[in-house]
């Protein structure tokens, strides 16, 4: 690659954002804090670039799959670490980051695209079994996981006995498996739409592909670790104003969450929607599917309870989510009124969680 290209911000920022990060300057005033926040967002615009570039070289639906996989795999790395460190204290922290990635992911990411695609093009048309296929999977891991663990009788509680945990992380697996074979071999044309100018794309080169996939791991990495590092900053801000804690997990959530939801409301201004759900509903099945059995483990062997079961608001909160999800991408198109509830449905949650 030529100098030149190397100069480009999305290169720079995740550089800058890595050295700073470990030159420990964060959490030593406001004004380092706003810094990270800088480098913080631009190492999230650069990973959407670089993922578009691996994307464009991989082709649907490989390209949204490898975003949501990575992101994923590092949110995973996130929990367990905290997890392992907080012992007894963080036995809801799986629970809480995976409730809050799916509502934000259904009712924020789906909602925003949904919403200004419709704004610029009145109506965008998708393949309704694609939605129905990930549906299928995602609604039947959120109740294994997050609601029938409150109506099992073998421990008291919203608990699942260590039998049931591995039972349920299998059928995680299966499901998300069986999901990835479809969606990439036996039925990729349900999440494909044929490109009406494919002459228009421009194809990277594999030794620019494999530049670009190097920065997108690094580039969430280091959004990850700063969100983690300004998470006392956010916790201080949350308390300064009278907020309960578990906003700072649904806040943290929502930065991990960032470049995903850019690079899917980007893909809906370029009329590509299908690329939104893939990206978006990618995301929530591979957060919970894969999130759910590594943490299982995780507990397992270090003997950390963990409790899965949601409470009577959430369930009915997520509950609403879905059926209204379904309910949107049960025609094979999308108006401004499918992403308008969707997003009322998200302030119901956040405002639940603020004034519960």
């Amino acid at each position: 690659m030529r100098l030149k290209e190397l100069l480009h911000y999305t290169y720079i920022f995740p550089v800058l954002a890595v050295v700073y990060y470990f030159s420990g300057l964060m959490g030593n005033g406001v004004i380092y804090d706003i810094i990270a926040g800088i480098l913080l967002i631009g190492s999230v615009l650069s990973a959407v670039h670089h993922a578009e570039m691996v994307a464009h070289k991989v082709g649907e639906p490989f390209g949204t799959i490898i975003l949501a996989l990575c992101i994923t795999i590092i949110e995973v790395a996130l929990i367990i670490s905290l997890m392992v460190a907080g012992g007894d204290q963080a036995i809801t922290l799986a629970r809480d980051t995976v409730f809050a990635a799916v509502m934000l992911i259904l009712n924020g990411i789906l909602g925003i695209c949904i919403l200004v695609g419709g704004v610029k093009y009145h109506e965008q048309f998708f393949a309704r079994t694609s939605a129905t296929t990930y549906l299928v999977s995602t609604v039947s891991i959120l109740v294994l996981t997050l609601v029938l663990p409150n109506f099992t009788s073998s421990v008291n509680g919203p608990f699942y006995n260590q039998a049931q945990l591995i039972f349920v992380s299998i059928a995680c697996l299966v499901i998300y498996g069986v999901f990835l074979m479809v969606q990439t071999v036996r039925h990729r044309s349900y999440f494909i739409v044929p490109d009406e100018h494919p002459e228009e794309h421009y194809i990277p080169t594999t030794a620019k592909t494999l530049i670009s996939f190097g920065f997108l791991v690094v580039c969430l990495v280091i959004v990850v670790l700063m969100a983690k590092g300004l998470s006392d900053t956010i916790e201080g801000m949350v308390q300064s104003v009278g907020a309960p804690k578990s906003l700072v997990g649904v806040i943290i959530a929502a930065v991990v969450l960032l470049p995903e939801g850019v690079a899917a409301i980007r893909a809906a201004r370029a009329n590509q929607i299908q690329s939104s759900l893939n990206l978006a509903l990618g995301s929530a099945l591979a957060s919970i599917g894969l999130t759910i059995p590594a943490v299982s483990v995780v507990c397992i062997m270090y003997d950390i309870p963990l409790v899965l079961g949601l409470d009577k608001k959430d369930i009915i909160l997520l509950s609403l989510s879905v059926f209204i999800v379904m309910l949107s991408l049960s025609r094979g198109k999308t108006n401004i009124l499918y992403g308008t509830v969707l997003l009322v449905n998200l302030a119901a949650y956040i405002f639940t969680v603020i004034v519960p």
